[in-house]
């Protein structure tokens, strides 16, 4: 959980913990991550829904995939805002347990859904012949909000716990806390891994031994399966090992919150280490989109070029426009204009001529 960062003030931690060294780490990674993930899944999420339009059943998975991390990229500006704040949370309590069910509901709907993408391309890669025909988006639209629904009634609990000044910051491990953490282990990350690493693993070797296959499209698919289990060992892995750390240790030492607390003090910045590393998923989610679409690189590559189209269109457009207004010549002072003529003085006529009265009456214009 975003939390195990730091003890401030006013924030009833058990444990007198300092994590200001990881503190511009953390504000940091958050910020990056709101950065590029709002952009990068708004334009997942948009795309993977045209695929699913066109009758592409894994960009069903993948759109619930980009909305789920694009509703938790919205969140981080208030973790921002909660480690700058030396890790108190003074937005109020209900704002506090949003967020972290946002954070976990996240985290376990990725999980779930990265699941689902591997069996899904496991049955149309493993069993060609026999899945054509069965594979169906409204299944998997089904399966999706069964993961969204399944996952948030399970983290439902979370609107039930107490406030006490931080948000979900237990230190040193309790009793529930290491039961809640072994859990989590188990069922968050040990059998979403296995049913990951089990399904790519077949995948590849069914590529591999497939001669119907063209070299880029066996390069494509056995991609996608390297990329599916590199996030979700990356992201996930050390996050879950440190809480299986954290309720092992309670496990061993029981009661003695001493020992807890030191445990607590030397895997601080591991542990918020980790923490971005869980958080780094939201961005690292849309390469799985451009590697296992047939159209997305198509897709992307179709935008790059609009947009660099428009703003070279742009581009020229401000530069004619500076030209024009450098050639144009400068307005013409009233006061200077060749609209008023000057008055012309009266030539005198030399000494024994005769001049007419006109020429002498008549005023002469200034020359422009």
């Amino acid at each position: 959980m975003p939390g195990n960062l730091t003890a401030a003030a006013g924030c009833r931690l058990g444990c007198n913990v300092s994590f200001e060294g990881s503190r511009a780490l953390a504000v940091g990674v958050y910020s990056a991550v709101c950065a590029l993930g709002l952009p990068a899944n708004c334009l997942t999420a948009a795309l993977a829904l045209r695929e699913a339009r066109r009758g592409s059943v894994l960009a069903v998975y993948l759109c619930g995939l980009a909305l789920c991390e694009l509703l938790y990229a919205g969140t981080l500006p208030l973790w921002v805002l909660y480690v700058q704040n030396q890790h108190c949370w003074t937005l109020g309590p209900w704002a506090c347990r949003v967020t972290a069910f946002v954070f976990f509901c996240n985290l376990y709907v990725s999980s779930v859904l990265l699941c689902c993408i591997s069996c899904d391309r496991f049955v149309a890669v493993v069993y060609a012949l026999e899945s054509r025909g069965r594979r169906r988006r409204r299944t998997a639209a089904l399966l999706s909000a069964a993961a969204f629904l399944l996952v948030g009634l399970v983290h439902a609990p979370v609107f039930l716990m107490e406030d006490k000044g931080t948000c979900f910051e237990r230190m040193p491990v309790d009793s529930e806390v290491a039961r809640y953490y072994y859990s989590r282990f188990a069922l968050g990350f040990a059998v979403p891994l296995c049913v990951i690493a089990f399904t790519n693993q077949r995948i590849v070797r069914t590529v591999g031994l497939s001669e119907g296959l063209s070299a880029a499209r066996k390069a494509r698919v056995r991609h996608t399966a390297i990329a599916v289990v590199a996030i979700f060992l990356t992201c996930f892995a050390p996050y879950h090992l440190v809480l299986l750390l954290k309720a092992a240790a309670f496990s061993y030492y029981g009661s003695d919150e001493a020992s807890l607390c030191r445990l607590e003090a030397r895997v601080s910045t591991v542990s918020v280490a980790f923490l971005c590393l869980a958080t780094v998923n939201s961005v690292a989610d849309p390469i799985i989109y451009v590697l296992a679409t047939d159209h997305s690189r198509r897709e992307v590559s179709r935008i790059r070029r609009e947009w660099t189209m428009w703003s070279a269109k742009t581009d020229a457009a401000k530069l004619t426009r500076l030209k024009d207004s450098e050639e144009r010549p400068p307005p013409v002072s009233l006061t200077s204009s060749c609209l008023f003529p000057r008055p012309a003085q009266p030539r005198r006529a030399q000494p024994g001529t005769w001049a007419p009265l006109g020429a002498l009456e008549r005023p002469r214009e200034e020359p422009c």
